[in-house]
């Protein structure tokens, strides 16, 4: 048996609240939270001062790519950042992989490929397109039994051909054959008729709307793809009654569908982005493609109805949905928002993001913690392990220095490609030292052997 390590801190973030306290670890797991006297004269520990001890975030919407589109982003490099960020667990998203997770071989094969590879723990979503949710569903039933965490689907086209959307009817099926499983269902909540319509609409236009300005991103996702989109989701999960999940939520129309559905007991959630959060549209410069994303970032207003959302809890968690690409796929030499590909890369700067903000706020980290470390922990399935400083979970720690603030510049960026619109940026919050099972993954005393491991569903 491996000798204990203690951690302590005169802030370690527990359920219970903030408080001076030492945490045992053995084995890679938390064995009991003391009182901050409760520390060996010799032997293993590390005194973190008052420097905050907070558990690992839970990043439940990462896009690493590999196989097939290592390129774009990889294991090796998500992970890193992950570790750099204090992001301890990660789920990656089913498409963007070649092959796709929508099978159980595209499962095992993205599982073989992330062997060893990985700094932080990886779990993996499946996916939901029309060739598994028309016919015989039971392909769902095999990818969840091979360790899928759930499903993930889009309503509008995905932007690869590998993964086409689903529409209604395919949505039903699917929540039919995974009611009762305990798997819940994600969705990309953008239908396309109001997509559509916003097209056409520009198409008449003379003359036609200028392809670099944001504003015309902005127009061509209206909010209306999301609210409408969301209305029919609370529709079908009432009828059904297996858990949907809404993903990067934009649109603050949609906020009422989901009181309701929390008024009436509908299983019905939601997450939103940090980029969602941090950003406005007012500061999106024209032809700063490295900004687009769908549904895309919207206005002050909108961005001020979300942190009201995540304080009421209509909205329940916040993921970094890290989506990159290869430089040139941003069309940096048009700045063409039309053209570009979609997806911000942010998946190292989400926890310091979100608190350089709910600070401004006058927010306690505690309600960060739950919304990045616990509440996407409980959605995954994974809150029995993951997500808290408590006996019995793994000893995922972050060393955390609430009150530092630092400057995103690409030579400390870990992303295999560093185009990022938080480049620049003065963030609060520095991650110190990161620990995955009582391992040091990033920080001064970091091994450079790969600590992480595939987290399947129990």
């Amino acid at each position: 048996m491996a000798d204990e390590q203690v951690f302590r801190s005169t802030r370690v973030v527990t359920p219970t609240g903030t408080r001076p306290a030492s945490v045992h670890v053995r084995d890679g797991r938390i064995t009991r939270v003391s009182e901050h006297a409760d520390y060996p004269s010799a032997g293993i520990g590390a005194d973190f001062g008052d420097h905050v001890l907070m558990p690992g975030v839970v990043d439940t919407h990462v896009h690493i790519n590999e196989p097939g589109r290592t390129e774009w982003e990889g294991f090796e490099s998500a992970t890193r950042a992950a570790a750099a960020g204090g992001t301890t667990t990660l789920v990656d998203m089913p498409l963007n992989s070649l092959p796709p997770v929508t099978t159980a071989r595209g499962l095992m094969t993205k599982a073989e490929t992330m062997e060893g590879r990985c700094a932080v723990d990886v779990g993996l979503w499946g996916g939901a397109i029309p060739d598994n949710t028309r016919g015989d569903t039971s392909v769902l039933a095999d990818v969840l039994g091979r360790g899928a965490l759930g499903f993930k689907c889009f309503l509008a086209p995905s932007g690869v051909d590998e993964f086409p959307c689903i529409d209604v009817d395919d949505v039903r099926r699917a929540l039919v054959r995974l009611h009762g499983t305990g798997a819940v269902f994600m969705v990309h909540a953008e239908l396309p008729g109001p997509l559509d319509a916003a097209a056409r609409a520009m198409a008449l236009e003379s003359p036609p709307p200028d392809s670099r300005a944001y504003a015309t991103w902005l127009r061509s996702r209206p909010p209306a793809a999301e609210d409408e989109a969301v209305a029919m989701l609370y529709r079908l999960c009432k009828e059904v009654g297996t858990p949907v999940h809404i993903v990067h939520l934009s649109s603050a129309g949609a906020l009422e569908t989901l009181a309701r559905a929390r008024d009436e007991g509908v299983p019905l959630t939601a997450e939103t982005a940090p980029h969602y959060l941090h950003f406005t549209a007012e500061q999106v410069p024209d032809g700063a493609t490295w900004f687009k994303c769908a549904p895309p970032i919207r206005d002050r207003g909108n961005r001020d109805r979300l942190w009201k959302a995540l304080e009421d809890g209509l909205i329940s968690m916040v993921v970094s949905d890290h989506s990159p690409c290869t430089p040139d796929l941003k069309r940096l030499d048009t700045g063409d928002f039309m053209a570009a590909w979609g997806g911000i890369a942010g998946l190292q700067f989400s926890l310091s993001a979100v608190w350089s903000e709910a600070h401004a706020r006058g927010i306690a980290l505690e309600r960060v913690v739950e919304w990045m470390c616990r509440a996407p922990a409980r959605h995954a399935g994974l809150a029995s392990r993951k997500g808290a400083i408590a006996e019995g979970m793994d000893a995922d720690l972050v060393v955390f220095d609430p009150d530092a603030t630092f400057v995103v510049s690409a030579p400390f960026t870990h992303h295999r490609n560093k185009l990022t619109p938080y480049e620049g940026e003065t963030l609060r919050g520095r991650v110190r030292e990161t620990y995955v099972r009582g391992r040091c993954v990033h920080g001064r005393f970091a091994q450079p052997s790969p600590a992480g491991r595939w987290i399947t569903r129990s």
